[in-house]
């Protein structure tokens, strides 16, 4: 067994700090695009970037990150964690640049997945790093302490993307990230060592070859279907078949893999596999229903960035206070008794969305919000650490993939699905609204409500506008109710498949560091 070297005190506190920055840019950046959304959508003042670009804009973003993710690992093992680590930040500050300063929404498409190879390159060593720095009751402290960074990421993101599109243009929120980055370099490269594996995980460039066509194609085919509202051509049917065609091949590529990077054996294993079968479900809804509050809250309400991502600020609070809480009351009851309610909650209040309107008052979406934020957070955490404890820790790191694996790829399609419904429930509410209109105008406001609202000031036909909000409206009533039956679904799958109350276990004996770290 490998020992790591013992590190001063004020040196791995330094570590820690600079881990924290890094895991804090990561968690701004997942949540400042949601709060972008509308204004990139603005043909004036951001891209005018139709839904389907912006379901791109952030699929591709989750796609790179969740199939680069666990290969990542492996090459930390292979060439030293820092040397990924930095190699991650240099990707992700690139990138940045580049989608701040990106001219059409291609580009910003393309930077969005570019900034998802650095991150997929980042989480894996941030968390390896910290598990060599830190050892026995000081590594409890610190990964308590660095999670925290989730929270604050989680409620700073929106407030911050909020101020600087008030301020200053819309690539401002992705330009922030480089002099983040750049500290975050030099953290590294004067505090961190090199860590890495005596033992050397196999690289699996088949597995992210399938992996990544196959989600490329099924969300291609997913997305298509909003932009030309058909299921039958070729264009959508064919792209949806060959991505399920190419994930089973994958699945019987790790299958045959001596040591697979994403282990689908694991997924055969009734707690585990209904674990995060559950976990997929709950992030497809989660997803979707935050791609439909971005517009709801900017585009039919009116708010200013500001004020929305301001009204966010519930759905964090919750999110950070319900993973401790569900923790306590699961040594009180089980795992089984809190997360199953808490999941159904969570359905209940996503389907809520189909009774908000233009004149909802404010109170009630920070009810709500609130409300959300705590119920996903008491299933997330608690599910996620269960999972993996239900496993032997030889398997720990193997189950760390394809738990990682499967709650990102829910995101992916639930952006895609969530979106696709979306555009097709509007186009089919505003077309009465666009007889007699010339057929620029029909055109435009077929797109988007946001194109709507922008062709309506232009031609001074202010019922257009109001058509345009009435129609997205039924748009996300039609969307809630499905994403809400989907939550549901999770919570049936956790019914099912946790066990009815939890064995009592004895003492946690100390963690073997070899394989503790293999979580990573």
């Amino acid at each position: 067994m490998t020992v790591p070297p013992t590190l001063p005190k004020f040196r791995q506190q330094l570590i820690l700090a600079v881990l924290m920055l890094c895991s804090l840019l990561i968690w701004l950046d997942n949540t400042v695009l949601s709060t972008t959304l509308e204004t990139l959508a603005d043909p004036v003042r951001g891209l005018g970037a139709n839904p389907g670009q912006l379901q791109w804009a952030t699929g591709s973003y989750t796609l790179a990150f969740a199939t680069l993710m666990f290969t990542a690992g492996a090459l930390g093992d292979r060439f030293g964690h820092r040397t990924v680590f930095s190699s991650g930040l240099v990707i992700f500050a690139g990138s940045s640049l580049w989608a701040a300063y990106a001219s059409d929404a291609g580009q910003l498409i393309a930077a969005r997945a570019a900034m998802g190879v650095g991150s997929a390159l980042i989480t894996p060593a941030n968390l390896a790093i910290l598990m060599w720095t830190f050892t026995g009751p000081a590594r409890a402290a610190a990964i308590g302490i660095f999670s925290a960074s989730a929270g604050v990421g989680m409620a700073a993101g929106p407030v911050l993307a909020g101020f600087l599109l008030n301020h200053f243009w819309w690539g401002s929120v992705f330009l922030i990230n480089v002099p983040v980055a750049a500290l975050a370099l030099v953290g590294l490269a004067v505090l961190v060592p090199n860590f890495r594996s005596p033992t050397l995980r196999p690289l699996d460039p088949a597995g992210m070859l399938l992996s990544i066509s196959g989600l490329v194609a099924l969300a291609y085919g997913l997305i298509r279907a909003g932009q030309v509202a058909v299921w039958s051509r070729s264009d959508v049917w064919v792209p949806i078949v060959v991505g399920l065609v190419l994930l089973a091949v994958f699945v019987l590529v790790e299958l045959r893999v001596k040591v697979p990077s994403f282990d689908p054996r694991l997924l055969a294993q009734r707690t585990f596999g209904g674990g995060n079968v559950a976990l997929g479900l709950l992030l497809f809804a989660v997803a979707a229903v935050t791609f439909y509050n971005a517009f709801y809250l900017q585009g039919a309400l009116g708010f200013s960035p500001m004020k929305a991502g301001l009204a966010n600020i519930p759905t964090a609070f919750g999110a950070f206070a319900g993973a401790p809480l569900a923790s306590r009351l699961v040594h009180r009851l089980s795992l089984r008794a809190v997360t199953v309610p808490a999941l159904t909650i969570a359905a209940m209040t996503m389907g809520g969305y189909g009774f908000f309107g233009l004149r909802t008052p404010l109170v009630w979406i920070e009810i709500l919000l609130l409300i959300q934020g705590l119920s996903v957070g008491m299933v997330i955490g608690p599910v996620t650490a269960a999972l993996i404890s239900y496993l032997p820790l030889e398997q720990a790191g193997a189950g760390s993939a394809v738990t990682n694996t499967v709650r990102q790829t829910g995101s992916v399609i639930g952006t895609a699905v969530g979106g696709t419904i979306m555009s097709i429930m509007y186009r089919r509410a505003i077309e009465p609204s666009l007889e007699g209109a010339p057929g620029p105008v029909r055109d435009q406001a077929r797109v988007s409500a946001e194109q709507a609202r922008h062709v309506a000031t232009a031609v001074h036909r202010p019922t257009l506008a109001q058509a345009a909000d009435n129609a997205f409206i039924h748009a996300m009533h039609v969307g809630a109710g499905w994403i809400a039956v989907i939550a549901l679904l999770g919570a049936a799958v956790l019914l099912i498949t946790l066990p009815t109350a939890e064995k009592k276990k004895g003492p946690i004996p100390k963690p073997d560091y070899e394989k503790a770290r293999g979580s990573v």
